[in-house]
């Protein structure tokens, strides 16, 4: 049944709000508002004592759960490779290890600075050396950090920083380096003194940087010259190569040569022992014969001129005789002189002129002249001494 329908008591204006009738206008807000704050009330108090009653509760509802918010959303975490810089208000405050950790939202603020992974920075370009030629020169720096706070706020721009230090260090080192030396034999000097001074700027400005490793890429003529420093690259190598030839060749002839100085050396001082000892044999032969030689001087003289012509003659195929204004008859064993010369060939040189020696007795029909001849012409072996 309707509300407003006949038969309902005679209360025809009557609604599910109230017991007013078809002049009831909207809804009272306060009366409204005074149910709702009785029921959170607990139905006590008048219409503004329940009114401050909510106020209260509704504020410290939304104090919580914004409490319970800030409190959630200051906890952060800190990766194993990395460590975190925590600002308070903006500056520095400490160095957070890594794991959970918790800092108050709106007043701190963490930046995470990795400080295990190696970081690279390439660098390159046109410069000129000391010998004022321009080469072009690659190289790749590799890095890492070590100290966070150095490297977010020592220097404005940690990476830029850097890579001005690398490219002063680089030009300062090509620039006190030959072109020969920065592309031939001199690389590894560059690369080692292009770091040194990598470092040294690094430590001066305390970037909180520490180099592992310098590359050194590449490094060649700009390409209008490119061919004429390839061929004198090329003579340089071959000029290497030759040097190395010459240094085993010295290394393999050596011994041979120290064992040829060797055998030399023994040779002269055999030569030598047998030079001194023959001359000793010679001394001693006429220290022998001077006795004999102060009793009989013209004896001794014609004895020696004897024997020295018996050894001249028994070595050679030609004799001379003087004949002339004497009678005697000379005997020339024609036969034996032949087959002496014949044994004696295969041993004697042509240019060699044999020793006189100490005749052997013999007993073949050789007859020396008279000693009173005069063709012995014994004036010839005149000393002068009495």
């Amino acid at each position: 049944m309707a509300w407003n329908e006949p038969g309902n008591g005679g209360n025809k204006d009557r609604d599910p709000w109230g017991q007013k009738g078809k002049e009831q206008g909207p809804p009272d807000l306060d009366e409204v508002f005074k149910k709702l704050t009785s029921k959170f009330g607990g139905g006590k108090g008048g219409k503004f004592s329940g009114g401050a009653n909510f106020n209260k509760v509704g504020v410290s509802l939304v104090l919580g759960v914004l409490a319970v918010i800030w409190v959630v959303s200051g906890f952060y975490t800190i990766k194993e490779a990395e460590r975190g810089v925590v600002l308070r208000f903006g500056q520095y405050s400490q160095t957070v290890e890594p794991g959970l950790s918790w800092l108050p939202t709106f007043v701190d603020r963490v930046i995470p600075v990795d400080v295990k992974s190696i970081r690279s920075m390439p660098a390159a370009g046109s410069m000129l050396t000391k010998d004022e030629n321009v080469v072009d020169v690659k190289m790749d720096i590799q890095y890492r950090v070590i100290n966070p706070r150095e490297y977010l706020f020592n220097v404005t721009n940690p990476n830029d920083s850097l890579h001005q230090a690398i490219d002063s260090a680089l030009r300062f080192v090509i620039g006190h380096t030959t072109m020969d030396d920065v592309i031939t034999t001199g690389r590894e000097v560059v690369r080692q003194s292009t770091r040194e001074n990598i470092e040294s700027i690094i430590d001066e400005y305390h970037m909180g940087i520490e180099l592992v490793d310098v590359n050194f890429l590449s490094a060649r003529p700009p390409e209008a010259v490119k061919d004429a420093f390839d061929d004198a690259i090329a003579a340089q190598e071959d000029e290497q190569r030759y040097i190395r030839e010459a240094e085993a060749y010295a290394r393999a002839i050596e011994p041979t040569a120290r064992g040829q100085v060797k055998r030399i050396e023994q040779e002269a001082q055999a030569y030598q022992q047998q030079i001194v000892l023959k001359a000793q044999g010679e001394v001693a032969r006429f220290e022998s014969l001077l006795p004999q030689y102060q009793l009989a001087p013209e004896v001794t003289r014609q004895r020696l001129y004897l024997e020295t012509m018996e050894t001249v003659y028994s070595n050679t195929t030609k004799i001379v005789v003087d004949t002339k204004g004497t009678g005697n008859m000379l005997y020339l064993p024609l036969d034996k002189i032949m087959s002496a010369n014949a044994d004696n060939k295969p041993t004697r040189s042509a240019n060699t002129v044999p020793a006189p020696q100490q005749p052997a007795k013999s007993n073949n029909r050789y007859q020396y002249p008279d000693t009173n001849s005069s063709n012995v012409r014994p004036d010839r072996f005149n000393t002068g001494r009495n």
